[in-house]
């Protein structure tokens, strides 16, 4: 490695396996899975199942998990787990086909077919379902619904299986009833008691507004929100009253990309070594460190959870994460999500 890139490691960086990069802490774990199945469940989404070749038991998960799979494209992913624990052996998913992203989940819903390999991390967790909650109140929007339909799924097999579960009811804001994923299930006999649908059909005026389920915080509740980063900014100013242990976002890069200016190429600039990288439109400022030797650490890889945090020392950012206070902006950034509009990004590595 060149030695103006080694200047860039940072201390306690994450581990990197064939030159991929690991989650801070700890090497993740590889399993060579093949897709059992895979079935549309709306427009734009496609669920793949998972599993061993001999289909023997996979390595345990708790509710709120996610795999990081290596796409068909080369490209890292995370994906939520949807598939209640008990089932050891396969792992469920969803893909939406999002044809403005990194081409990630594009090759994975046109080019991964029934019988074909992928490469999947062990099951991880960075939105655990607490097991002191009273109940719980389910906010997800669009594809959002991934991790909280695992958790439904998971308090359902409780119920089944004669245990005690806390209470839990599920807001799902989608377009359209077409647009809404796993739509027969969520309004089945079972279900429809503690599900409601929302739809607003792309209007501004009918947007579902979550104030009167969070006005008053109700001790023993916890809330769980995932989906476009307009919805996640609005239960977080919604919920600021509540304790802060209770309230539980999970993003994934699941966000309303028209909020933001359209990706544009920018250049990087080392300031400890002096050395250049270029940060092409599709790509990331974490993904081009990455590929230069940079061993930046990282977790989430969607500005939620702030383990990327870095200080820049010149550039016109846009901020996209979930993390920084606004007082924290004007010298941090999340290299995960956010970027430079164009020009140079002179960063403290």
């Amino acid at each position: 490695m060149p030695a103006a890139v080694c200047q860039c490691i940072r201390r306690g960086a994450a581990e990197w396996n064939d030159g991929v990069p690991m989650n801070a802490g700890a090497s993740r774990e590889w399993l060579s899975l093949v897709v059992r199945g895979r079935a549309s469940v709306a427009p734009t989404i496609v669920e793949f199942t998972l599993a061993l070749p001999d289909d023997s038991e996979l390595p345990a998960f708790d509710p709120g998990a996610h795999l990081t799979l290596r796409t068909p494209a080369g490209l890292l992913r995370k994906y939520s787990l949807i598939n209640p624990p008990g089932e050891r052996n396969r792992y469920v998913i969803a893909v939406r086909r999002d044809a403005n992203g990194g081409g990630g989940s594009v090759s994975m819903v046109d080019g991964l077919t029934t019988g074909a390999a992928i490469e999947v991390s062990v099951p991880e967790n960075a939105f655990p379902l607490v097991g002191n909650a009273r109940r719980y109140l389910f906010i997800a929007g669009g594809i959002g619904i991934t991790p909280i339909l695992g958790m439904v799924r998971h308090l359902c097999a409780r119920r089944s299986a004669g245990e005690r579960a806390p209470d839990f009811k599920l807001i799902y804001l989608t377009r359209s009833p077409a647009d809404t994923a796993y739509r027969d299930e969520l309004t089945s006999d079972l279900l429809r008691p503690l599900v409601d649908l929302h739809h607003d059909h792309g209007k501004p005026g009918e947007a579902f507004d979550p104030w009167p389920l969070l006005e008053r915080p109700v001790a023993g509740t916890h809330v769980y929100c995932c989906g476009p980063r307009g919805l996640m900014d609005t239960v977080r100013d919604m919920t600021g009253h509540w304790p802060a242990t209770s309230i539980h976002f999970e993003s994934f890069g699941i966000g309303d990309t028209t909020l933001f200016e359209a990706n544009r190429p920018f250049a990087i600039r080392l300031a400890r070594s002096g050395a250049t990288i270029e940060v092409a439109a599709e790509q990331t400022a974490l993904e081009a460190l990455h590929a230069h030797g940079c061993r930046v650490m990282s977790s989430c890889e969607a500005g939620s959870c702030g383990t990327c945090r870095t200080t820049y020392l010149a550039g016109d950012v846009e901020h996209r994460d979930l993390v920084l206070a606004e007082g924290e902006k004007a010298d941090q950034i999340m290299v995960c999500v956010s970027r430079a509009r164009g020009g140079v990004l002179e960063l403290d590595l």
